[in-house]
């Protein structure tokens, strides 16, 4: 004998609900549940588990009643200081999006586990170093692996095993001791003294240089030898150009390179190089299959003479797609020789 049909309307709140969501998978569309409290979630998988069969009438009803309170909806917020800056992302400054996040963690209204997150490698490894092996191995614990993977290398290996050895020991941490951790370790954070400026200033101008017209990169590089040899050797150190490519790139990479960088773009660079930069045409060319490199040798021919600011700028194009393989982890450039630092391919 089958479950008998509900009929009427004599549905809790929480039956209703129970009818819309079985309603919304059933009709094969996605619906985020986590988004709610464990609470509710909780509340409304026992609605469901107990409920039987609606029948027709009642299940329209429940809609045409769900749809009316849509209706009469104007306007809705997410209701908690995480969604509210995630709605206002990027029309805050980011200074204020901290301000706000870090107030709202310390008073219970926001996850502090999410300012952590977004913290910089440097100061969590900092949080780690200074903060009893059991706090950083919760911090280690509720870090996303790649974050946490990332502070655990700025570690020296004797405290990364003492903390990877107590992370065993977290599984049993409730959800308030969870948030108070967070929050003294977010009170730790804001006392860990920050630098002005960020980077070192050797890096800084290298980046700049590297983004510059070769002419400038080289009057600037030869009035700072004049003023600090030794800053212009950590500049030199940080400046990666077109000349670099054969001795930076590996020729494994460089298929993968073709495919980064846009074809007319790269034979704009092939066919514009002249002089010493020929050298990174046949370390490119050579790289790729001879059919592929015979093709482009055709096609940068029939492209006929290229402008040298048309040249250089597709040139920078092509670094800064290595730059960004670089970051992105597909490809590792290969450590100057102290002796390349010291003569400095020409770009």
């Amino acid at each position: 004998m089958g479950v008998p049909a509900i009929g009427g309307l004599q549905l809790t709140p929480r039956q209703k609900a129970a009818v819309i969501v079985r309603l919304v998978l059933a009709e094969g569309d996605d619906i985020d549940l986590a988004r709610l409290p464990p609470g509710l979630q909780t509340d409304l998988a026992q609605e469901m588990a107990l409920m039987g069969v609606i029948d027709r009438d009642t299940r329209n009803a429940i809609v045409a009643e769900f749809c009316d309170r849509l209706e009469s909806v104007g306007l809705s917020f997410p209701g908690d200081i995480d969604g509210t800056l995630d709605l206002l992302d990027g029309h805050l400054s980011p200074d204020t999006s901290d301000r706000l996040r870090r107030m709202a963690a310390l008073n219970g209204a926001g996850d502090p586990w999410d300012r952590i997150a977004a913290m910089t490698p440097t100061l969590l490894a900092e949080l780690a170093r200074t903060e009893a092996v059991e706090i950083a191995a919760v911090m280690f614990s509720k870090l996303p692996v790649p974050r946490a993977a990332e502070v655990f290398a700025l570690l020296d290996s004797d405290l990364a095993r003492q903390i990877a050895y107590a992370m065993s020991l977290t599984g049993g941490i409730e959800a308030e001791a969870l948030q108070r951790i967070g929050k003294a370790l977010i009170q730790a954070a804001d006392a860990v003294p920050q630098p002005p400026l960020q980077g070192k200033a050797g890096e800084k101008v290298g980046a700049i240089l590297n983004f510059s017209p070769s002419s400038m990169r080289d009057s600037v590089l030869a009035g700072l030898e004049d003023d600090d040899a030794g800053f212009a050797g950590e500049v030199r150190k940080t400046i990666f150009t077109w000349a670099h490519i054969p001795h930076r790139v590996d020729a494994r990479d460089i298929a993968r390179l073709t495919r980064e960088v846009d074809n007319a773009v790269l034979l704009k660079a092939l066919a514009g190089a002249k002089g010493d930069a020929r050298e990174t045409v046949e370390f490119i060319l050579g790289g790729i299959s001879s059919r592929l490199a015979e093709s482009m040798r055709e096609e940068m021919e029939a492209l006929g003479k290229v402008s040298t600011k048309d040249a250089e700028e597709a040139m920078d194009a092509v670094v800064a797609a290595i730059r960004r393989m670089e970051a992105a982890g597909d490809l590792f450039l290969i450590a100057p020789d102290a002796e390349e630092e010291e003569e400095d391919p020409a770009p």
